[in-house]
């Protein structure tokens, strides 16, 4: 007879956390081992092979002209934009690896340090996998998951950190949250929170949160129930004009609470912009992170001059006064719904 095995079983967290490791590993993660020998330069031509093992650079010496903020009660200062991922942009788009790699080492060049990504937006993790592990500690990088349960979140999460190419994300949330059976299901005792607070004890996850675009009371509704530590949500001059808009339903909820608040759909995807609504970017900017309760706001860039529009729109912003948003809200005020056509999305 064998003796009996009293080790005890390999469950879900061990099985992935011992995969991951060897999967990082194979990928070359020791390129992401702290390291006190970097250099100040940034990358000025795009490479489409990933980073040497040995491969660090240091973005302190560089001037970062763009506003920081306090991101919350996390204890993270961050530049008040970031960049979307999602979108008419090149790094969600197969066929563009090479303009996408540009975007991104142009967008860490211009003060950029916040990288907003996805399970779900096509290749843009891989995209990023090339280029940021040399700036791992110099940059705030969050993803997402769309999956509810215990098991899909998990394997989300571990493609997440291989494509991404790194060994821990500083921000991990749960994606499009419309309604209440994805609290629910994101509750129960198979639920994707679960794995959210094994990745936290593993250390793979810093922080934790929700997004949606859909209804601000479920994302209100989320953040009264568990302690997450920041939400994304549509923030934008003409949300204010919806029957529930999410500025008034979601951003007094977090507040109280000091949940770090990142703003997307801050130009409704270039609708904004159209002739007869906004002058530009430094407007619909402007009103965005004049909310009370916005640390921060990300915008993808269909180009690299789009990008550095923006940009430029953050260095020169200044809180807008109450005369300045009034102006701006009555500009949308007609074209509201035409503005707010991702309300729709679930």
């Amino acid at each position: 007879m064998h003796p009996k095995d009293t080790r005890p079983p390999k469950t879900r967290r061990t099985f992935l956390a011992t995969s991951l490791t060897t999967a990082l590993g194979v990928a070359g993660c020791s390129a992401l081992q702290r390291s006190s020998s970097v250099s100040s330069a940034v990358p000025a031509a795009a490479s489409t092979d990933a980073m040497p093992v040995n491969a660090t650079h240091s973005l302190v010496s560089a001037p970062n002209l763009i506003p920081s903020r306090e991101l919350g009660r996390t204890n993270v200062q961050l530049p008040i934009l970031g960049l979307g991922t999602a979108g008419r942009t090149p790094l969600a788009r197969s066929n563009q690896e090479q303009a996408a790699v540009e975007q991104i080492e142009r967008a860490l060049e211009l003060g950029i340090r916040y990288f907003d990504t996805a399970a779900s937006y096509g290749p843009s993790e891989s995209f990023l996998g090339k280029v940021l592990p040399a700036y791992r500690e110099e940059i705030f990088l969050g993803s997402k998951t769309a999956k509810r349960d215990y098991d899909g979140a998990w394997r989300d999460l571990e493609r997440s950190l291989q494509r991404l190419n790194t060994d821990y994300l500083d921000l991990w949330q749960f994606h499009h949250v419309a309604f209440d059976s994805d609290l629910e299901t994101l509750f129960s005792e198979a639920g994707a929170v679960k794995a959210l607070e094994e990745a936290k004890e593993q250390g793979i996850v810093k922080f934790s949160g929700l997004t949606g675009h859909h209804e601000p009371d479920i994302i209100a509704k989320g953040l009264q129930r568990y302690p997450f530590d920041h939400a994304l949500i549509p923030v934008n001059a003409a949300d204010t004009h919806h029957p529930r808009p999410f500025i008034s339903h979601v951003l007094p909820v977090a507040s109280a609470q000091n949940i770090g608040i990142t703003a997307m759909k801050v130009p409704a995807y270039g609708r904004l912009l159209k002739p007869g609504v906004l002058d530009g970017m430094d407007q619909a900017l402007g009103y965005t992170l004049s909310q009370a309760g916005v640390h921060c706001a990300v915008i993808a860039a269909e180009t690299i001059e789009q990008l550095e529009e923006n940009v430029q729109a953050a260095i020169a912003f200044q809180p807008l006064q109450a005369e300045a948003l009034a102006e701006i809200e009555q500009r949308t005020s007609a074209v509201w719904e035409d503005n707010n056509f991702f309300r729709r999305w679930t």
